[in-house]
């Protein structure tokens, strides 16, 4: 698919959907497509849903129309933004069984291809910048814009992350000549917390543990405590990130607990371990150096599951090494 145009001819009515426990990326480029179409092809009906979308990106325009659970309609298209399988489709998942047709757009290397239409590019920063691409750049409007800076912007960790490249910086330049308040972005929607996101942060920090020899570092947090504090998942994101920044550090695990049991798994990587395979063992998927599944049982189990394989490839590289060396 060279451009989005190309399938739009003919379709009247259109749904736009992302994954679970959507996020600034999810979010931003769900938001984008709908607003591109709102500028430029009108005589489309559009709907957006997202599961409980974060109220720190309500500052997008198109948020407040966004449908939080699904209508029993038949749409002309249906087209997933940053969801890697028909599993992490969230409200949305219904549509597709009765859709004209069905597109994904995503950049995730665990991607499935259940759509129709798969256009993946798993060395994207973020879905936002894949669904740059395949717009028209001189149709899309400042409000189009802020939307695909806001993805770009928290799925590349403002740019530090590995999958940040000279494309990238050229999309988000192209994006910042259309206008977009780029500083106020960054700030609201990757560094800006809450008092109680911050204490949960601080006391996840405190109470983390150092694993293989201090090359893997874990952060908890129980059920109880998330109640305790009054927390939602969207108030664990950060977490992981700063724990990956503790000096010395190959892997950070950070565990959450949906219900009794069943934990959310976030983990973060340097270029020693693919996270990204040692998610897909536990059903889940990502990114080389960013991923995460859910996983049930202990905290213990959990972890024990979880360095296992973290260890297998730690070692791996460490003979790797020895032996270049010995050549």
């Amino acid at each position: 698919m060279k451009k989005i145009d190309e399938i739009l001819n003919g379709v009247s009515c259109m749904a736009i959907a992302g994954h679970v426990r959507p996020d600034g990326d999810c979010i931003g480029s769900c938001l984008g497509l709908y607003q591109y179409l709102r500028d430029n092809r009108p005589e489309i009906q559009a709907d957006v849903y997202l599961e409980d979308p974060r109220p720190e990106f309500s500052y997008l325009p198109g948020f407040s129309e966004v449908k939080t659970s699904c209508e029993e309609k038949e749409y002309d298209l249906v087209v997933l933004l940053d969801v890697s399988s028909e599993e992490r489709i969230g409200v949305a998942a219904p549509l597709l069984a009765k859709a004209g047709k069905t597109i994904c757009i995503d950049h995730h290397v665990t991607n499935t291809e259940y759509c129709e239409i798969n256009h993946v590019e798993p060395d994207a920063s973020s879905a936002c910048e894949v669904l740059f691409g395949l717009l028209e750049e001189e149709k899309i409007s400042e409000p189009c814009a802020e939307a695909l800076y806001t993805g770009i912007v928290t799925d590349s960790g403002v740019f530090q992350y590995s999958s940040t490249s000279p494309h990238t910086m050229r999309v988000a330049a192209a994006l910042m000549e259309k206008g977009v308040p780029f500083t106020r972005i960054i700030e609201d929607a990757f560094f800006k917390k809450t008092y109680v996101q911050n204490q949960i942060m601080g006391r996840t920090l405190t109470e983390s543990i150092m694993l293989l020899d201090k090359q893997c570092i874990v952060g908890i947090v129980r059920k109880k405590v998330m109640d305790f504090y009054g927390l939602t998942p969207g108030d664990m994101d950060g977490i992981v990130i700063q724990l990956k920044n503790t000096e010395g550090v190959h892997v950070a695990i950070f565990l959450y607990e949906l219900e009794p049991q069943v934990f959310k798994v976030s983990l973060r990587s340097d270029e020693l371990v693919d996270v990204s395979k040692i998610a897909a063992v536990f059903g889940g998927g990502g990114h080389i150096r960013a991923a995460g599944c859910t996983m049930s049982g202990s905290p213990y189990d959990v972890i024990n599951n979880l360095t296992l394989y973290i260890e297998k490839q730690l070692l791996a590289e460490e003979e790797e090494e020895t032996t270049e060396e010995e050549a």
